[in-house]
């Protein structure tokens, strides 16, 4: 019987990454796509901050009522749903032709991005607590899908057309979401349904926003970085849309690799520790992006993925582990914070690249808030009444 359910949880973990893996080759197409799309259109580059951001927009407000109705209804239909409506803009993204298109279909590719919160829901109620640090760093491995789409996507549409760059995802997401179908189901109730007001709750504590403020520096770095990184490397160094792309998509690789040891190590030592190493490693890191060499820039992009994995698979071990009955509401609350990260820096690069010529004040104020968040976490940690995460 306990093997049973263990295969089982192996079956639900693997599909659920799956499921994230494929929506986030969704979203991460459109980034990947931006070289050629934004030299095609001739944008500035606040109109390609604002279409890269879009999509962070809704893909992280939606983490919270998906979050919310995966908590009542289940990831299954939750999940099926989410991959169904992320298919939709990805194929009408192969057919943009002009600037209010793409930010039409980019926004609502958004859906993909806030998947994350209806997996994280599907995969913790399959696994008990000592496990779900290590499980929900497998399921958050599912960023490789940005990678795959970072570095296939410019090759694919040299090859076959800018639209093959967006519907081979689509149609890679459409399969998976047959085989979800097919084989997926929402683990063991543990009691019922909360009432809808009761959901709310756990979203007043204050771990919840000192989780967020954490999320918000950890993903939402990963996100500003994968989605931006294409145009630092085209624009600061002139790297063509396909080199970018591979050095894209090894920074998401590497990320994402770290994420399920972050996961790990936070099972073993607490997350406290580890995010104590990674805002100070990060702030370091992003000095050295603002340096116009290659060789530093890389130093600093690859050291950084591999803090920012670290902490995201740190940040999301403490949430079921402060809200066992909760997971689903406030990894929606957790998660969006995180993509509002994303959404926020690259507006913020545009506006100074494009009033200042380069990105070198918004690398130090990446600096800046890591080391902000240091602070935060060191004083809430020696206030016993306002633990920001256990040891």
């Amino acid at each position: 019987m306990k093997n049973n359910i263990q295969q089982s949880a192996t079956l639900q973990l693997a599909l659920g990454t799956g499921a994230f893996g494929f929506c986030f080759a969704v979203f991460g197409s459109l980034s990947a796509m931006m070289p050629i799309l934004s030299r095609q259109m001739h944008l500035s580059p606040v109109q390609k901050s604002i279409a890269v951001a879009l999509p962070v927009l809704l893909g992280s407000l939606g983490r919270i009522p998906l979050g919310i109705l995966t908590d009542r209804f289940g990831g299954r239909l939750l999940f099926a749903l989410t991959m169904a409506l992320s298919i939709i803009p990805a194929f009408l993204m192969g057919g943009v032709t002009d600037y209010s298109h793409l930010l039409i279909y980019g926004f609502f590719i958004g859906i993909a991005l806030a998947s994350f919160s209806v997996g994280v829901g599907f995969v913790n109620g399959w696994y008990p607590p000592e496990k779900q640090g290590f499980a929900l760093g497998i399921y958050g491995a599912g960023n490789v899908g940005q990678s795959v789409a970072a570095f296939a996507a410019p090759f694919i549409a040299k090859a076959y057309g800018i639209k093959w760059g967006f519907w081979t995802f689509g149609i890679a997401l459409s399969l998976w979401l047959v085989f979800f179908l097919a084989f997926a189901k929402n683990a063991p109730r543990r009691g019922p349904a909360k009432p809808l007001r009761e959901v709310f709750v756990p979203m007043k504590d204050f771990r919840s926003w000192l989780l967020s403020l954490y999320y918000f520096m950890t993903f939402g770095g990963f996100v500003a970085m994968a989605i931006y990184l294409p145009i630092f490397l085209s624009e600061i160094f002139g790297l063509s849309p396909q080199m970018a792309g591979m050095r894209t998509a090894g920074f998401v690789l590497l990320a994402t690799l770290f994420r399920p040891i972050g996961g790990i190590l936070a099972d073993k030592v607490g997350g406290k520790k580890i995010l104590t190493f990674v805002f100070p490693f990060t702030a370091v890191m992003a000095i050295f992006l603002a340096c116009p060499t290659m060789m530093i820039f890389t130093i600093g992009a690859l050291g950084m993925a591999m803090a920012i994995g670290l902490g995201n698979g740190a940040v999301f071990k403490l949430v079921p582990e402060y809200f066992p009955t909760s997971v689903g509401s406030v990894t929606g609350v957790v998660g969006a914070a995180g993509g509002l990260g994303g959404f926020f820096p690259p507006l913020l690069l545009g506006a100074i690249k494009q009033q200042t010529g380069s990105f070198t004040l918004g690398f130090i104020a990446l600096s800046v808030f890591c080391l902000a968040c240091l602070v935060i976490l060191l004083r809430t940690q020696r206030n016993r009444a306002m633990v920001a995460v256990p040891a």
